[in-house]
C-alpha cells in the first residue's frame, strides 16, 4: 500500500487515498474500491511535457540517421514537446481511432509531477521539486520524423490518458529503477527499464529548467520508446509501472466513441 492522490470525475480537488498498485484498488474512509468501480478523472492539472529519445538504446538506434540531413548531428539537449489540454484523458476512457487512420502507437512513460516551481534547479536538489509519479499513455499516429513538430500526430483529442492516480514521491525510493510494461490484449508487447535513461530524472529536470520554468502541477514524461507497439480498433491497452499500478484504455472507432 502507498499514499496516492486521485481525482474523481468533475471534481477539481485531489483526494489522498491508500492505493494498492498490485490490484489497482484504493482505500478511502475505511472502504476499499476498485479503480474501475468509481468514475476517476485524470489526476494532473498542469502542462504535460514529453521527452523524446531519452532511452540509451533508442538514441543509439537513431545515431546513424541523426548524422544525415536534416539533423546533421545527434541532439545535445532534451527534445521536448507538449501534450495540450485536449489530449488529456483518464483510466478507462476510450482512445478514439481517427477515421482516416488504421493504427495508433502506444508510448508508455513514467510521468513526473512537479510539486513546486522549478527554475534553474541543481541536479542534486531536483527530487525536492517532485510531488509524485503517475502513468502516461502518450498516444500518437505513427510517424518517423524528429525534425518537425509532430502536432498532427500527437495532439488528437484524448491522445494522452494519465492515471489512475499520482503516487506520492516519498513512496518511490528510486524512480530511476522502475520497469514499464505495455500489454495489448493481455499480451506483453514492450518492456523498458528506467535505468537506461540517457538523462536520469534529476539530470533531466536540471537540464530543462536551465531554459524554462516548470510550474506546480506540470507533468514531465521521462521518455517513450521508439519501438512502441501499434494497436488497432478493439484492442485493450494496459500500461504497468512498478510501485504505481496500471493504466487501461480501449481503442474504439472515432464515430462510435465518446470523450468527457
Amino acid at each position: 500500500m502507498c499514499l496516492a492522490n486521485i481525482k474523481h470525475q468533475h471534481v477539481n480537488e485531489l483526494i489522498t487515498v491508500k492505493a494498492n498498485p498490485l490490484t489497482n484498488s484504493y482505500y478511502l474512509n475505511g472502504k476499499s474500491y476498485d479503480i474501475n468501480s468509481f468514475p476517476i478523472g485524470s489526476p494532473v492539472s498542469g502542462t504535460v511535457y514529453g521527452t523524446l529519445l531519452n532511452y540509451q538504446e533508442d538514441l543509439l538506434q537513431m545515431e546513424e540517421k541523426f548524422l544525415q540531413k536534416p539533423y546533421d548531428a545527434p541532439p545535445n539537449a532534451p527534445i521536448l514537446y507538449i501534450k495540450p489540454a485536449n489530449t488529456i484523458s483518464y483510466n478507462g476512457a476510450p482512445i478514439l481511432m481517427p477515421k482516416e487512420i488504421k493504427t495508433l502507437e502506444i508510448g508508455a512513460s513514467l510521468g513526473v509531477v512537479i510539486g513546486k516551481k522549478a527554475v534553474a534547479i541543481k541536479e542534486g536538489e531536483a527530487f525536492n521539486y517532485i510531488a509524485g509519479y503517475t502513468i502516461v499513455n502518450d498516444v500518437s499516429i505513427p510517424h518517423d520524423s524528429f525534425f518537425r513538430p509532430a502536432v498532427p500526430y500527437k495532439t488528437r483529442d484524448g491522445f494522452c490518458p494519465i492515471g489512475p492516480w499520482i503516487v506520492e514521491a516519498k513512496e518511490i525510493k528510486d524512480p530511476n529503477r522502475l520497469t514499464i510494461k505495455i500489454f495489448v490484449n493481455e499480451e506483453l508487447q514492450l518492456e523498458k527499464h528506467n535505468y537506461t535513461l540517457v538523462r536520469p530524472i534529476a539530470k533531466l529536470l536540471a537540464d530543462i529548467t536551465e531554459f524554462m520554468t516548470l510550474d506546480i502541477g506540470d507533468t514531465l514524461l521521462v521518455g517513450i520508446s521508439t519501438n512502441s507497439p501499434q494497436v488497432i480498433i478493439g484492442d485493450k491497452v494496459r500500461i504497468h509501472i512498478d510501485q504505481i499500478g496500471f493504466l487501461e484504455n480501449y481503442i474504439v472507432e472515432e464515430e462510435k466513441g465518446w470523450l468527457p
